[in-house]
């Protein structure tokens, strides 16, 4: 596991997945038998894996990522390193025969991107790019309405996205400083896109098109050192996607991304789906629906104060299941696919075509210009 020190690897990946994994015993595989894992955590600073290790009781951490990979012991690698610095810690982890599970974005370009995907193929190694937003609450209850076929034929999606991260001057931010730098990989679309593409073509249908405004709203910011310095790279893209639906018909989503708006929704994102027989808004967890049969029939007067409670028009889905961490849901997923050897969907071709859409939102915002996106096959 390299760079278990950072926020996601260390809280999302290490302790609310392998090691949640770990002392439950292990997942349990379709005929009974279980697989259990064991961490060995990687970085550049000893003293800061030390203190994880003896914190959770972990027994082997290296500063020497060559050795690891060099250890027959450890058959898979996982990366959680910053975007720029990826690319080449994977390309060492597949050339040593090593099974994948990475954080997205895979790589800083589509090329390479691809090239990682084709190397994995070659080497036939299994490999596995995180989609946890498939696995929150309220998108699992939304990818039941439509499996139900509740919306009828999906029209569109609009999607809220974000939060105010603080400029680091009077309160500390929530973010890192090299989210805002162009130089080390930062911007809100390299960061969320990836996200979007796979949440789209996964419940609504397969992005054809993308056209998008990227904004540096806030350029002074203040690093981790309270030290001033220019925010460079975007805080905020608004982008609207063009889909092919199921039916082969277009679905239009529309997702703001922003780390620069104040609130006023029920959670942190929110996607308000309209279809011909229904409507739903889902968020992390919650999830709300209405129906044509209980739509109500609204006329526009602006001249008289609208007395009718639209909010009360709406439904809430229950919760039928139990569901874990997204992370760690999606890491037992990945696990019993790599001891059974079946087929894993969310590879580095799926974390390509997540990069593609990043490198596209960011030429369409150049150019201001619509851009189609290619097929991308090995």
């Amino acid at each position: 596991m390299n760079g278990v020190s950072g926020r996601m690897g260390y809280r999302q990946h290490l302790v609310r997945s392998i090691l949640a994994i770990r002392d439950q015993g292990g997942i349990e595989l379709p005929d009974g038998s279980k697989v259990t894992v064991r961490p060995l955590l990687v970085g550049r600073s000893e003293a800061k894996l030390a203190e994880i290790a003896a914190q959770h009781g972990i027994e082997d951490w290296t500063t020497d990522l060559d050795s690891a990979l060099a250890d027959p012991r450890w058959e898979i690698y996982a990366d959680f390193l910053v975007t720029k610095a990826r690319a080449a810690a994977l390309r060492k982890a597949i050339a040593a025969g090593k099974a994948i599970y990475t954080e997205k974005p895979t790589a800083e370009g589509v090329d390479e991107a691809l090239e990682l995907a084709r190397l994995a193929q070659e080497a036939g190694v299994k490999s596995g790019v995180v989609h946890d937003k498939l696995y929150l609450p309220g998108l699992q209850k939304l990818k039941r309405l439509i499996d139900s076929g509740f919306f009828g034929r999906i029209l569109s999606v609009r999607g809220e996205f974000g939060y105010w991260v603080f400029e680091g001057d009077w309160q500390v931010a929530q973010r890192p400083s090299w989210n805002y730098r162009v130089a080390d990989g930062g911007g809100i679309i390299v960061d969320m896109f990836p996200h979007w593409n796979y949440v789209l073509e996964n419940l609504f249908g397969e992005v054809k098109s993308v056209y998008a405004q990227a904004e540096v709203h806030i350029s002074d910011r203040w690093d981790e050192k309270g030290e001033h310095y220019d925010a460079d790279a975007e805080d905020a893209a608004y982008g609207i996607f063009e889909l092919t639906g199921p039916d082969g018909k277009p679905i239009i989503a529309q997702i703001n991304s922003s780390w620069t708006t104040r609130v006023d929704r029920g959670e942190l994102v929110e996607f308000h789906v309209d279809g011909t027989h229904g409507s739903a808004v889902v968020g992390l967890h919650k999830a709300k629906i209405q129906h044509r049969n209980a739509t109500p029939k609204p006329v526009w007067n602006p001249d008289l104060v609208d007395a009718h409670d639209y909010d009360g028009d709406w439904q809430s889905v229950p919760t039928n299941d139990v569901f874990l961490n997204g992370f760690r849901q999606q890491w037992e997923e990945y696990l019993r696919s790599y001891v059974e050897g079946t087929h894993y969907a969310f590879d580095l071709l799926a974390g390509a075509r997540g990069v593609q859409l990043a490198v596209s939102g960011l030429e369409s915002s150049r150019t201001g210009a619509k851009v189609t996106l290619p097929e991308l096959s090995l």
